[in-house]
Formats: structure tokens, C-alpha cells, sequence
């Protein structure tokens, strides 16, 4: 307790600013003021018998535990599963991925303090918890040590850069490691990390996003989106972060021809009115994917202003130029892009897709640029160069299809711990 007491100081000197951030983030989101009492360990939901708690914090840890959770239902038939999340995207996104399946809740994990998260616990009463790949609330897997709850770290993952900055407060960071049941890393490098840290039973259980699959129906989403397209060649640039849509946008405005069409989807929707901005800055002619309407000749770009069709929007492109790569934030997953079979191009910060992006790089399923011109340049050669797509598209559904069996694995440890 003498350990966390000054990391609890600073969540409840904090909490003020953390309320005030949550509003200032709703007035262009409207999800963060909604379910506010679920931030405070307080829930309308009535909790089911027996629980299965799984944490994602956002989009792409739900997405990455979407063949873990239905794993999960799979294996204990009997249980539902609390998926928690700190995003109202996040939470979206699980919608879209269980709607319908009534053995699925979610529901907000509340903040960091004691109180709220032995609240959370009260609650829902789960059995064990899984916590998706680097989302660590010290208070709250303390509570879980001192409830009996085990949990579990999933997919885990630590770059060096993360690495350091848990080695600045060793104490709290071995407390917090040490609280949790067994660890599964993407890696035998995030494994050494983390046992570095303090962290004990870590196992190499590879990366589950190897796991996720395209849709059924993703055949016949494509068919209508090329439909919509047209006979053009298609630029995607997918789960872009901010400042990277300024970069990729003047680069394909002055090196892109007329008749190549940009996909831009960015990563976070509140961001979608200033990505369309920033084309008509750039004297783009633009449409929205949310108007439903056929693309005309002579728009430039498509702006991707949806939920839950990444897939689609990978399948539908000719090549993906890789968002979060193109700025320090290290990168965004790949393996959905390798696994529909579009050619890949990532910039130079892929620190949290690190394995994944070199591996790819040495299938033959991407290539890596130095900035954002040589990423549209790249690109652009690509699309002229029919017979390197197909090789890179052959390439990409090997390497995806190399390493399924990270969900099996974390399921053999959780069960373990269930035991």
C-alpha cells in the first residue's frame, strides 16, 4: 500500500483535471459524458452469475481480443463476458463486433482509485480477468490480488521506449507486475521486458491479431465498394493519427495523377470533420463514405467516416499505406491488410508493431518508407506494377495465416488459471 500511496495522491489530486478533460473530449465526442457513473465503479447493468472479465482499452485492443472473447464463450458456455473499455470507441467497436449476443456486456472500467475499483468488483464478481496488451491500473490489480480475482495480461506487449518509462518507478512497477497471474507477450523481446519489470510467469504466446479473420460477408461489402469506386486505382490510407493526414494529403496532391483515388480513413471518428478539412485545404475534390453515394470521376479522395469497416476498406484498396507510422506514434496493426491480401507500405515509427512490421517486411508482404513523399512514391510504383502487387498480396496471406495459434495458447494459460 506504501508503494501505490503516491500514485493514489496523484489520481485524486488528478481527478479534477481528468474530469475536466473528459468533458472538453465530449464536446467533439458525445460518447465520454455518457455512462459517466460507470468511471465511478457505479452500474445500472445487473450483473450476470458468472463473469468473465476481458479489458480493451480501445479500438485496437478490442479488436485484437474480438478471437479471444469468442474463444472464451466457446470454452465456458455457461459464462458471459464483461468487456471493458476506456473509449467510447472502444466500446463501439464492440458493439459492432457482438451485437446481438446477449452473453456479451460492456460497460466503462473505472478510474484508478481503491474505492471505485473494489466497487467494479462488487458488482460483477468475476471469476478471472484478462487485461488486453499493456492497460495497467495498479489499484485495481490490487484489488483484484485482494479479492482472490486472477488475471491475466494478454497479448502483452512492451516496446523499449514503454520499458524505460516503467524502470523510472521500479517499485510501483514491480507491485503491479508481480499482482498479475500469468502474462502471455506477443514476444520473446516483450517477455524479457516485462520479466525485467518484475513481472513472473510469462510465457511467449505470440500475437492473437494473427487470429482475427475477414468477415463472412466480406466478399460481397468489397464487391459494392469497388462497385461505388469504380474502375480507379486505389490509394488507402488506413488508421491515420493526427498531423499524418497533413503529410500523406500534400504528398499525394502534388506526386498522385488525377485518375488515383486516396482512401483516408482515420483512426479516431471525432476526427473525421477535420480530416475533410484538411482536404479542401489541399484542393482536393472530396466525398464521404457516409453519404452512400457512388464515387464521381473526378474525386480525389474517399473519405472513410465509418465504424467496423476496416476490413472492407483493406480489401477494397489496391494498397494500404499503414497509419501511425507516418509520425512517432508506432504504428498500427498490419496483419488485417496482409490477411485480405492488399499490399502493404509503412512508415519508419512501427515501435509497437515492431515484430509484426519486420516480419512482414521479410515475407515480401510490405515495404517500409523513409517519410511520407516515399510512402505515396512507393504507393504510386506499386499501383503501376501489377505483377509486385500480386507477389506482395501472396506474400501477405502466407504471413498471416503463419501463426494462428496465440488464441489457443492464452486459452490453455487461462484455463490454468481458472483451475
Amino acid at each position: 500500500m506504501l508503494t501505490r500511496l503516491p500514485y493514489t495522491l496523484l489520481w485524486i489530486l488528478a481527478l479534477p483535471l481528468v474530469l475536466l478533460r473528459l468533458v472538453w473530449r465530449g464536446r467533439r465526442q458525445p460518447g465520454y459524458l455518457r455512462h459517466l457513473r460507470e468511471r465511478f465503479g457505479r452500474y445500472a447493468v445487473r450483473a450476470p452469475t458468472q463473469v468473465i472479465w476481458v479489458h480493451a482499452v480501445s479500438v485496437g485492443e478490442t479488436r485484437a481480443a474480438e478471437p479471444l472473447v469468442k474463444a472464451l464463450l466457446r470454452r465456458w458456455p455457461e459464462h458471459s463476458i464483461l468487456l471493458t473499455h476506456m473509449t467510447p470507441t472502444g466500446r463501439e467497436t464492440s458493439q459492432s463486433l457482438f451485437n446481438g449476443n446477449a452473453r456479451v456486456l460492456r460497460c466503462y472500467l473505472p478510474y484508478d482509485l481503491g474505492c471505485f475499483a473494489h466497487a467494479f468488483l462488487r458488482h460483477f464478481r468475476p471469476q478471472f480477468g484478462v487485461i488486453m496488451e499493456t492497460e495497467l491500473w495498479p489499484n485495481l490489480l490490487a484489488a483484484c490480488r485482494q479479492r482472490r480475482i486472477p488475471v491475466m495480461l494478454a497479448n502483452a506487449r512492451l516496446s523499449e521506449r514503454s520499458a524505460k518509462r516503467y524502470a523510472r518507478l521500479p517499485a510501483l512497477s514491480a507491485l503491479t507486475m508481480g499482482a498479475l497471474s500469468a502474462i502471455g507477450a506477443q514476444t520473446a523481446a516483450d517477455a524479457a521486458r516485462l520479466s525485467a519489470l518484475g513481472a513472473r510467469r510469462v510465457l511467449v504466446t505470440g500475437n492473437i491479431k494473427f487470429d482475427i479473420t475477414p468477415p463472412e460477408d466480406i466478399s460481397a461489402r468489397t464487391k459494392l465498394f469497388r462497385t461505388r469506386i469504380g474502375n480507379r486505382p486505389v490509394l488507402l490510407a488506413a488508421s491515420t493519427r493526427d498531423g499524418e493526414e497533413e503529410l500523406l494529403l500534400g504528398a499525394f496532391a502534388r506526386l498522385a495523377p488525377p485518375d488515383v483515388l486516396l482512401v483516408l480513413v482515420p483512426r479516431h471518428p471525432q476526427r473525421f470533420d477535420d480530416a475533410a478539412r484538411l482536404v479542401a485545404r489541399h484542393g482536393l475534390k472530396l466525398q464521404r463514405r457516409s453519404d452512400d453515394a457512388p464515387v464521381a470521376g473526378d474525386t480525389r479522395v474517399w473519405l472513410g467516416d465509418s465504424m467496423g469497416e476496416m476490413f472492407v476498406y483493406y480489401a477494397a484498396a489496391d494498397v494500404a499505406l499503414i497509419g501511425g507510422s507516418w509520425l512517432p506514434f508506432g504504428g498500427q496493426n498490419l496483419i488485417e491488410a496482409c490477411a485480405v491480401g492488399t499490399p502493404v507500405v509503412v512508415g519508419p515509427h512501427t515501435f509497437n508493431f515492431a515484430a509484426a512490421a519486420e516480419q512482414a517486411i521479410r515475407a515480401g508482404a510490405a515495404q517500409r518508407a523513409t517519410d511520407a513523399d516515399d510512402g505515396i512514391r512507393m504507393g504510386l510504383a506499386l499501383l503501376d506494377d501489377e505483377a509486385s502487387r500480386h507477389a506482395m498480396a501472396v506474400a501477405g496471406k502466407a504471413f498471416a495465416a503463419a501463426d494462428r495459434s496465440a488464441t489457443a495458447r492464452t486459452l490453455e494459460m487461462l484455463e490454468g488459471l481458472k483451475a
